[in-house]
């Protein structure tokens, strides 16, 4: 029996808990910054659809909407990754992000 080598009871325990306290200390900052990873994804899609905005307005030389663009391949989602935001062209070409309605059953 002396020369089984493995881990006792209290080592495994010991291995857990030090485990359950990163987790607690770890899971409550990463919950935290998700609402500013989603902020982030959002503008880096705003940029990304601007950069579409110009593609088509100097390949067809008009500006276009957002259905000509999806329809053109040039975006294939009208929202943010969040789903919390829709993204929206102006007349003058500008992109901007309103929030999505709400819907109730």
């Amino acid at each position: 029996m002396k020369n089984e080598k493995g881990f006792t009871l209290v080592e495994m325990m010991i291995v857990m808990l030090v485990i359950s306290v990163l987790l607690i200390v770890t899971i409550p900052n990463v919950a935290k910054h998700n609402a500013n990873i989603n902020d982030k994804g959002c503008e880096a899609f705003v940029k990304m659809v601007e950069a579409q905005v110009q593609s088509y307005q100097m390949k067809h030389n008009k500006i276009p909407t957002l259905q000509q663009l999806i329809e053109g391949g040039y975006v294939k989602t009208t929202g943010c990754p969040d789903n919390k935001k829709e993204v929206i062209i102006g007349l003058d070409g500008a992109v901007t992000t309103v929030e999505k309605a709400s819907v109730t059953p």
